[in-house]
């Protein structure tokens, strides 16, 4: 009895050894294939991407910053004016023919400069007769550009490449008042023509069209 307990316990003790031999085998394999999984999506951008984005990202950028800060374009009722690089309509106002700067504080809430970075020298665009040239604004120090002169801003309610909503509007900031011209390619004054926003843009109650 004593013998026939003694083979049934070793028999025992050779299949818990095999069972836990099994079980770490298993382990390392469900591992190897975790890894291999893992070196494969980083080879084909699935956990940190690829280097294409990045590339594409950086060629973005660099033509950005190589590409004509305004350039010219045909717009209906207006003819040939300046549009930044975005396309957004380009204006000034009549204020600041002299190229001394009055929109600051609230209204850069609703008219934005047109800027390029400190030291930029601007390259005129095709189509612009104009001169380019830049001024530094005492507020913030931003290089804004300028036309013939004249500091250049596109508007608030202009929401996609070709709106007019600012042509011919006047309005008054901190008690000052404005009118604004969209600014021809030539240089000369625009056509009159002045589309008002729609949609439910908000603006100052002084806001008007042919004020």
């Amino acid at each position: 009895m004593i013998w026939n307990a003694d083979i049934a316990a070793a028999k025992a003790d050779s299949r818990a050894r095999l069972t836990k031999r099994s079980r770490r085998i298993a382990i390392s394999g469900f591992a190897s294939i975790a890894l291999a999984g893992a070196v494969a999506a980083c080879g084909s951008g699935g956990l940190y991407g690829s280097s294409q984005p990045t590339h594409a990202a950086s060629g973005q950028q660099q033509a950005a910053s190589h590409g004509n800060a305004v350039t010219a374009r045909k717009l209906p009722g207006v003819g040939m004016v300046l549009v930044s690089r975005s396309g957004k309509t380009v204006y000034s106002p009549k204020q600041e023919a002299n190229g001394m700067i009055h929109c600051t504080g609230s209204c850069l809430g609703f008219w934005f400069p047109v800027t390029v970075a400190a030291g930029t020298t601007p390259h005129d665009g095709p189509g612009l007769t104009g001169t380019l040239g830049t001024i530094r604004r005492s507020d913030n120090g931003q290089s804004q550009l300028t036309y013939n002169g004249r500091p250049l801003y596109t508007f608030r309610l202009d929401q996609a490449p070709g709106d007019l909503h600012g042509n011919n509007f006047s309005d008054e900031f901190d008690g000052t008042s404005f009118t604004w011209q969209v600014v021809s390619a030539s240089g000369a004054a625009a056509s009159t023509h002045s589309a008002k926003p729609s949609g439910g843009n908000s603006y100052p109650a002084g806001g008007s069209y042919g004020k």
